[in-house]
C-alpha cells in the first residue's frame, strides 16, 4: 500500500489516510455565518469520499473580520448548534473535521460588517475612513475571540482546529514584513511579529487542553515584494512550532483583484504541481513539526512521492477536491488518473453569484460528453 494510504496521527487525532482537504471558502453559509444543509451536504460528500483530514472554510471569529459573503462564522455561541451538525454528519460518515478559524484584518468586506476594518499597521491596503490600526485593547480582544471561537469548536465536536495565518489574513498581516510595520513589541522582528499568533495558541492551548489538536497554516512565501521570504517564513514558523502547533500546512500568495496573487491556473502536467516544494524542503530542514503541503497537486504520482520522499507528512488539496469530492476514494480503490481539475478557478464565480462554489467545468464536460 502506498504511504499516501497510510494511517497516520496529528497528536492525538488518528487519520485514516494521508490526504487532506484544504479549507476551501464555499459560499454556503448564510449571511450571519450559519451553517446550512447544502454545506453539511458538502461536507457529508467529503467525508464519503475518503479524504483522511476536512479542515472547513475559514470561520471568522470576530463579526468586523469577515471576508467572504456567506462565509462561516464562528463568532457567536447560537452558530454552535448548526457547527455541532457539520461535524456530526462528518463523522456518521467516518471522517475527521478541523475547523479553521480567521480574521481577514485588512482585507474584511465593510460593505458586510458595517465597521471598519482591522489594519496591522497604515500600509498596504490601509483606507483612512475604512480602516483603523489596531490598538493595544483590540490585541486582547482579538485574542480572547480566537479563543472563545475555539472553544465552540470544542463544544460543536469537531477534532480539532487550524488556525488560519495565510494568504494575507490577520495573523499573517502580522508576520509578514510587508504589513507589520510595528514599533511596539508586536512588530520588528521575528518574535514581535509573531507574538499575537504565539499568544493565541497559548491561550487556546490553556483552554482547551493539552491534547485537543492545534493546526496551523501559514504562507511559506508572500510571493510579493517587501513580503515574507521562505526564510522569514522558517523564522516565524519556528516560534510558532514552540506553542505546540501539531502541524503546520504550508501555502503561499496574498488577495489581490478578488483573488490570491498569484493565481496558477493550467496545471495540466506533473513539472507544475506542487509548487511550494522548495519551501517546503527549507521548513523540513528546519522544523521538527509535521508539514501538510498545499498547492497544485492534482496526481496521484506526485502526490505519494513528495510523502514518500519525506518533503511533507499529509498532502492537502483545495479545488481537486471541489471538482471530485471522492478524488481519494478513486485513488485508493486503484484509479489513479490525475485529478479532473483543470485549475480553471471558474469554480469561484457560482459562489460569487451567491449559489455556492462548484466545478462547472467537469460538470458541464459530464453532462455534454465531452
Amino acid at each position: 500500500m502506498a504511504k499516501l494510504f497510510e494511517r497516520t496521527r496529528l497528536g492525538k487525532l488518528e487519520l485514516a489516510n494521508r490526504l487532506v482537504r484544504s479549507a476551501t471558502w464555499m459560499g454556503l453559509a448564510t449571511g450571519d455565518g450559519q451553517v446550512t444543509a447544502d454545506l453539511i451536504e458538502v461536507m457529508e460528500m467529503l467525508a464519503r469520499g475518503g479524504a483522511g483530514l476536512i479542515v472547513t472554510g475559514h470561520a471568522y471569529v470576530s463579526p468586523e473580520g469577515q471576508a467572504s459573503p456567506r462565509q462561516l462564522g464562528a463568532y457567536a455561541d447560537h452558530l454552535v448548534e448548526g457547527l455541532a451538525r457539520m461535524a456530526g454528519a462528518v463523522h456518521g460518515r467516518g471522517g475527521k473535521i478541523v475547523l479553521q478559524l480567521a480574521h481577514a484584518g485588512v482585507f474584511a468586506r465593510t460593505n458586510l460588517t458595517g465597521m471598519p476594518a482591522l489594519a496591522v499597521s497604515r500600509t498596504g491596503k490601509f483606507e483612512p475612513g475604512k480602516c483603523r490600526v489596531i490598538e493595544a485593547e483590540d490585541i486582547e480582544r482579538l485574542v480572547s475571540d480566537f479563543v472563545a471561537a475555539a472553544k465552540r469548536a470544542v463544544e460543536a465536536g469537531f477534532d480539532g482546529i487550524q488556525l488560519h495565518a495565510a494568504h494575507g489574513y490577520l495573523l499573517g498581516q502580522f508576520i509578514s514584513p510587508l504589513f507589520n510595520r510595528r514599533t511596539d513589541r508586536y512588530g520588528g522582528s521575528a518574535a514581535g511579529r509573531t507574538l499575537l499568533c504565539r499568544r493565541i495558541l497559548a491561550a487556546v492551548r490553556a483552554t482547551v487542553g493539552p491534547a485537543f489538536p492545534v493546526l496551523i497554516k501559514m504562507n511559506s512565501s508572500d510571493l510579493s515584494p517587501g513580503g515574507l521570504s521562505p526564510d522569514q517564513a522558517v523564522e516565524a514558523a519556528a516560534y510558532l512550532a514552540k506553542e505546540g502547533v501539531c502541524a503546520i500546512e504550508i501555502s503561499g500568495g496574498l488577495p489581490r483583484g478578488g483573488g490570491l496573487s498569484p493565481t496558477w491556473t493550467g496545471i495540466d502536467s506533473p513539472d507544475k504541481e506542487a509548487y511550494f516544494s522548495s519551501e517546503a524542503s527549507l521548513f523540513r530542514k528546519n522544523l521538527d513539526v509535521p508539514l501538510i503541503l498545499v498547492g497544485g497537486i492534482r496526481s496521484f504520482e506526485v502526490a505519494a512521492n513528495i510523502v514518500e520522499q519525506g518533503l511533507t507528512d499529509l498532502v492537502a488539496m483545495s479545488r481537486p477536491f471541489i471538482c471530485e469530492p471522492d478524488l481519494a476514494a478513486r485513488w485508493q480503490a486503484g484509479d489513479r488518473r490525475p485529478a479532473r481539475c483543470r485549475s480553471d478557478n471558474l469554480c469561484f464565480r457560482p459562489g460569487l453569484a451567491g449559489k455556492g462554489v462548484r466545478c462547472v467545468t467537469f460538470r458541464k464536460a459530464v453532462r455534454t460528453g465531452s
